[in-house]
């Protein structure tokens, strides 16, 4: 079914295109098997760099695409809709990369942005810890400052490519350990540092070909140079990266609604019963027609904060309020698409059931929902 898209040129169109052109044919087709073997598509974000898709957001003299997050996040959509592993693992490199682009010094970003958006490496995000979850300020990973630089050791939780990555964002702590937010640090640290390993990844309900693993940091060391931004500022850095991630996660939600969507009015077109399509019965037809009405909105929310984003514009807000929204709408389409197949959709036959699985972490990850309407509402009274 096709999608009316929001393009504002003809060259996005033409990315658009090609990221279609790559799920058709590279990406939906292994979905299934790979998720049931829990195999890692790492060649196919290669391909991606290769085909210009794994930096768009970010400058064209560092080899990005320009372009706006508008149009960035479409792309995630289309993706996440042919596999969320793919989907989400764009928007989790894209995280990544945030720090470094935004508030990496000129030699920084120079030295290190083109390989990081080129296809060649992959990043992953380190700010959760175990004790901490969602009150991220009270991290305890240190970053003590040495002579050549600082030595690291800790561990970061639920980090998306863990153990597969080749470099991490890591947010560490270099004041006192009772200095709450203002003592936190931001890094770029290489995969194969000594002292950095990752262990087995977690056993999920979903998104089983995306590995999510404790990462440990056992005496890193890492010159002074693999600071991004100044000693303290990590804290504020990471906030604004979670407002452009958030962003993300709901564009692959709209992704995986709209596969279940699809899935669903296919399903109930060809299903014959009574002597007439399912589709025909205004009970399904009620039924998908509001599927169909939640995935619009949920994907208008994330354009319209990313039209703020891409003006300048304050969007926390509203990416907050995108997240939260476009999450839940990919639970209950989910859901909904499983009970119109019937039995078929509760086998794995069929991919409603992983779509299911699949949408459920979107409700958790980069800031549960619960946390989301904390932010709102802080907004709100503020604006108050």
């Amino acid at each position: 079914m096709a999608v009316d898209r929001s393009l504002p040129t003809s060259e996005a169109a033409d990315l658009l295109d090609l990221t279609v052109s790559l799920v058709e044919e590279k990406i939906a087709p292994r979905a299934a098997v790979d998720e049931r073997q829990g195999l890692f598509p790492r060649d196919l974000f290669t391909t991606l760099g290769h085909s210009g898709l794994l930096g768009l957001p970010y400058p064209e003299e560092y080899g990005g695409g320009g372009q706006p997050y508008e149009v960035y996040l479409q792309v995630v959509e289309e993706l996440a809709r042919g596999w969320l592993a793919v989907g989400l693992g764009l928007s989790v490199h894209t995280l990544a990369c945030f720090p470094l682009a935004g508030f990496g010094s000129p030699n920084q970003r120079a030295r290190l942005l083109p390989e990081l958006i080129g296809g060649e490496r992959l990043g992953a995000y380190c700010l959760s810890e175990a004790h901490s979850g969602s009150d991220a300020a009270a991290l305890a990973t240190r970053a003590a400052a040495t002579d050549q630089g600082y030595r690291i050791d800790g561990a970061k939780s639920w980090i998306t490519h863990g153990g597969v990555a080749d470099f991490y964002t890591l947010f560490a702590r270099t004041g006192a350990p009772d200095s709450g937010a203002k003592g936190i640090s931001c890094f770029h640290v290489p995969a194969g540092s000594a002292g950095l390993a990752a262990d087995a990844p977690e056993r999920k309900m979903g998104m089983r070909s995306s590995p999510t693993a404790v990462v440990r940091f056992d005496g890193v060391e890492v010159a002074a140079e693999a600071r991004i931004g100044e000693e303290g500022q990590g804290f504020p850095i990471a906030l604004a990266a979670l407002d452009a991630g958030r962003l993300g996660i709901a564009a692959c939600a709209v992704g995986v609604a709209q596969a279940a969507l699809e899935l669903a009015v296919g399903y109930a077109r060809q299903r014959r019963q009574f002597g007439r399509p399912i589709a025909d019965f205004q009970g399904l037809s009620f039924m998908l027609a509001d599927m169909a009405t939640q995935t619009e909105a949920a994907r208008e929310l994330y354009l319209a904060a990313a039209r703020r984003r891409d003006a300048g514009r304050p969007f926390g807000k509203q990416a907050a309020m995108a997240k939260l929204f476009a999450t839940d709408v990919a639970m209950r389409v989910t859901t909904d698409a499983v009970q119109v197949l019937g039995g078929y959709g509760y086998t794995e036959d069929f991919p409603a059931e992983r779509l299911m699985r699949e949408a459920k972490v979107l409700q958790i990850v980069e800031g549960t929902n619960q946390i989301q309407r904390l932010v709102i509402g802080r907004h709100l009274s503020r604006e108050a």
